[in-house]
């Protein structure tokens, strides 16, 4: 035991997860207060047009699609601390730019802080799963992934009520403004992480189409990652289903006020804390793939519910259910990748899956306000939970593989 709690305090004393910490600390607040600020002014200035609603999904993720092979590319050729600062500089930057945009009467600029803070984040993500790979051995990635999903689990739970507070009580101009300041601090942060171990020699502009063209060779060659690109196929197409909805459930199914969806994402973000933390405690007990399968099967079981429920208590159950194997999946996939990709190739190796799950998601995404049109809520969610099952019948053979004698903890 007393060897446990000493690993854990010296895990807890690397000056790469101290920073590491902080910066997503700030990271997070930024974006929630961003993410709640918009999507309660949006409503209010279009009637609660689901079609608008759903714009803002698109406006977060559709540049996901885009940009996460090049970003990944890039992450991969340059120095992934200095990317990771000049991404949350640049964010921060755009936010206040776009503010005096909106503070000259032009509202619809409130998309492009989504926007331009998601394609930036393609650059600065997979830099920061390069650091982990760096500073991190590999006995400790599984319970540095739990951590890192623990902090955005709390955030869960505090972000909603923040940024509606923060919206409710200052307005739309001091939200995003503060979403700006957190960037920015978030940067400052980012600038005391250990230096760049080696310095990579930035190669020539003719190089980047042959390291995608490596990139694209080496998910194909890799097993484990092309079982995992079907699954972020099907489960983002189910995400993108419900993604812009939830705030339909809180109206149409409980009959609450639009403010009230904060209430379902604290529960949730509550759940996620517990799920991190028992994947934390269970770091060397249980396999990545284990915990991938049943965070996949829960999620089917739980959408369902919330989908059929019209009792609030059903919905937060099922809310806390979905939320507390949330993080299974999460950090099951990134243990996965950073497991059987060597360092050189794990930008691009996000970048390749990052665009399945997210590709996938934008089209259903884009589709889900004219769906709900068209369908009943509880069609859609059922249908999302089918493809979350569909998702978990594709980790078998992840189990295969090593049955097999291919070692997915450790490379093929």
């Amino acid at each position: 035991m007393s060897d446990l709690s000493s690993a854990t305090a010296g895990f807890f004393r690397n000056r790469f997860i101290q920073a590491i910490v902080l910066s997503n600390v700030f990271l997070q607040m930024g974006i929630w207060v961003r993410n709640f600020a918009i999507l309660l002014f949006v409503m209010e200035q279009t009637g609660n047009d689901p079609l608008m609603v759903s714009l803002i999904s698109v406006a977060e993720f559709a540049p996901i699609f885009v940009f996460s092979f090049i970003g990944g590319t890039y992450a991969d050729r340059w120095r992934p601390k200095r990317t990771m600062v000049w991404c949350d500089l640049l964010s921060a930057m755009s936010v206040f730019i776009v503010l005096l945009t909106i503070v000259f009467g032009q509202w619809e600029a409130v998309f492009f802080v989504t926007l331009i803070s998601a394609i930036l984040s393609q650059f600065s993500h997979p830099s920061a799963l390069k650091l982990f790979k760096i500073h991190l051995p590999g006995e400790q990635l599984q319970k540095g992934m739990a951590m890192f999903q623990t902090l955005m689990a709390i955030f869960m739970v505090l972000g909603p009520a923040l940024g509606t507070f923060i919206y409710k009580t200052f307005g739309i101009h001091i939200a995003i403004g503060v979403t700006g300041v957190a960037f920015l601090l978030s940067a400052v942060v980012l600038a005391y992480l250990p230096p760049d171990q080696t310095v990579v020699k930035e190669k020539p502009e003719a190089n980047f189409w042959r390291e995608m063209a490596d990139g694209l060779r080496f998910v194909w060659s890799r097993k484990v990652l092309k079982s995992l690109g079907g699954i972020f196929v099907v489960s983002g197409l189910a995400v993108g289903l419900i993604q812009p909805l939830g705030v339909y459930i809180v109206m149409e199914r409980l009959g609450l006020p639009k403010e009230s969806v904060q209430w379902l994402l604290m529960v949730n973000g509550a759940a996620m804390l517990m799920g991190g933390g028992v994947v934390m405690g269970l770091a060397k007990k249980i396999s990545p793939q284990k915990l991938l399968a049943i965070g996949l099967l829960v999620s089917a079981l739980s959408v369902v519910g919330i989908g059929l429920s019209s009792s609030l208590i059903l919905t937060l159950s099922m809310q806390f259910l979905s939320g507390l194997c949330f993080p299974f999946i999460h950090i099951g996939v990134t243990t996965l990748i950073l497991h059987t990709s060597e360092e050189e190739f794990v930008g691009r190796v996000n970048g390749v899956l990052n665009p399945m799950f997210m590709g996938a998601m934008v089209i259903t995404m884009s589709l889900a306000g004219w769906l709900k049109v068209q369908f009943s809520l509880a069609a859609m969610y059922e249908v999302a939970g089918m493809l979350f099952f569909a998702g978990m019948l594709l980790t078998v053979p992840l189990f295969r593989l090593t049955v097999a004698g291919e070692q997915v903890a450790g490379g093929e």
